[in-house]
């Protein structure tokens, strides 16, 4: 196999070309230097932990760490298949829904092709494109929305991949049904409609729709969901897909054998199973975040109307009350949040909605931070 000259001579080896320029995800801050304890609201991660029966199941595991995994996942491909009315030969698990983006890339991207996503798209989808050296078309997200209109100027010839995290990451606002089914309508036959349903969970307007009626419907459309979000399992890196059943073999054709472990695939089953904890989860959000948008905007502060489990807050954009100062004051005060500048939000901050405590001392704290001299 031939390769270019610059690479063929290097004396030592060589990435292949925008490899090197890719920015590597930055993941949350989980610590601050001074405090042993702070609480940690940067990462979106269920602020209940998990369900007990996850838990008990976990725990159950020990017995079989020298086993391999069933690379099949049977027990969680049937539970889903199951829960959600799906047909089981159409799913297809990895390593948290990240990897199945990195699949989708690999299987549908040569160099020169392009993905489209929103302005504010999640990291993922860009490192993935760009490692097959596919470039990356990023379409304005008027009021922080991804807009159909937008997303469609930007298809062409060479496109391959319409990534949607619906709900969105790091904005938390979401595309209805009319306007995602109007945008696949629209999209050529040989673009695949990528649907990242991670926060879908915590949407409750009827208007809203997971997108998994239209994947059965269609030939090009996949949705991936993740068991780190709602269930709390995100050290355990459980995400699955539902698609086109042609669609699901060539991905699986390329997946790693054992991307999802035995401990893993048990506690995501009982996970799907414990109705009282994502209830617990559900109506915790259901108290406080309508009241943390009310408090911060009390504030003068811009908070982003939110259908996920954290809220984007705009701060000043001049002046000494930027989102930067913002964010250190906090976490002087052993709160952590996320800094969203990396996603084109320089004036904004990402802090997860938790238990009545951590809410009120947000709000305590970025009040006294507003009011300060």
């Amino acid at each position: 196999m031939s390769q270019s000259p610059d690479r063929a001579a290097a004396d030592r080896p060589v990435p292949k070309p925008g490899i090197l320029d890719i920015s590597a995800y930055v993941p949350g801050k989980a610590k601050v230097d001074g405090i042993e304890h702070p609480l940690k609201l940067s990462a979106n991660e269920n602020i209940l932990g998990c369900s007990p029966r996850a838990k008990a199941a976990y725990g159950a595991a020990i017995d079989q760490l020298h086993i391999y995994p069933d690379s099949r996942a049977t027990p969680l491909r049937q539970a889903i298949a199951a829960e959600f009315r799906l047909e089981p030969e159409q799913l297809i698990f990895g390593c948290g829904s990240d990897e199945i983006f990195h699949m989708l890339c690999q299987v549908y991207l040569e160099p020169g092709d392009n993905i489209v996503q929103g302005e504010f798209a999640f990291g993922a989808y860009a490192i993935g494109a760009r490692a097959c050296q596919a470039e990356v078309l990023s379409a304005p997200e008027p009021d922080y929305r991804v807009d159909v209109d937008e997303l469609l100027k930007l298809v062409n010839d060479r496109t391959r991949l319409v990534f949607i995290a619906n709900p969105g990451n790091p904005t938390g606002t979401y595309v209805g049904g009319e306007e995602i089914r109007r945008l696949h309508a629209a999209l050529p036959k040989s673009v695949v409609l990528v649907l990242d349903g991670a926060y879908a969970e915590f949407v409750d307007d009827p208007a809203f729709e997971d997108g998994t009626d239209l994947a059965r419907t269609s030939d090009n459309v996949i949705v991936t969901r993740t068991f780190s979000k709602l269930h709390g399992l995100a050290t355990l890196r459980v995400g699955w897909a539902y698609g086109p059943a042609e669609m699901i073999s060539a991905l699986d054709r390329i997946r790693q054998p054992f991307n999802t472990s035995i401990p893993g695939q048990m506690a995501a089953v009982e996970a799907l199973a414990d109705k009282d904890f994502q209830k617990a989860s559900l109506d915790l959000l259901a108290q406080w975040r309508p009241w943390l948008a009310q408090q911060l905007g009390g504030l003068g502060l811009s908070p982003v109307p939110s259908a996920t489990n954290f809220v984007l807050v705009g701060f000043p954009t001049t002046g000494p009350k930027s989102a930067q100062a913002a964010e250190a004051y906090l976490a002087s005060r052993g709160l952590i949040v996320r800094g969203v500048g990396g996603y084109g939000l320089p004036h904004h901050l990402r802090m997860t909605i938790g238990l009545e405590a951590h809410n009120r001392a947000v709000v305590e704290a970025l009040a006294d931070f507003m009011q300060a001299g």
